[in-house]
């Protein structure tokens, strides 16, 4: 009998996640498409010019994963590209708004959470 062992290979990778965003995933998912794919650098300029709510909280997430991958997995910047990037919907905060006649409207709080993966170009 042969030995049919497979080698695995692993990619190291680094991550930066935000949970309980208080903006809609609709919207983060806007500026989320814009990097996908693009190194480090590039995203950064992308975000630092883009007039979106989301871009503010997405740099920030960006520089925690560029921190991450540099001092906890070693990884050196000027490879690094954003493998992943996805805004999942989180818990919608529910709230009521008075109307005319005693009625009322809900206002949806919504949140999100959102996740960026770095891996090395090779």
């Amino acid at each position: 009998m042969a030995d049919n062992k497979e080698t695995v290979t692993v990619v190291p990778q680094a991550e930066a996640t935000l949970k309980y965003a208080r903006i809609s995933s609709r919207k983060v998912k806007i500026v989320a498409d814009l990097i996908r794919g693009k190194n480090v650098d590039e995203a950064l300029a992308i975000i630092k010019y883009n007039p979106k709510a989301s871009s503010e909280i997405l740099e920030k997430l960006l520089k925690s994963a560029i921190a991450n991958a540099e001092n906890n997995h070693y990884m050196t910047r000027t490879n690094l590209y954003i493998a992943e990037i996805y805004a999942n919907q989180g818990p919608t905060l529910k709230r009521i708004r008075p109307a005319a006649k005693g009625s009322a409207f809900k206002i949806r709080k919504r949140t999100s959470h959102i996740t960026v993966v770095l891996r090395e170009r090779k």
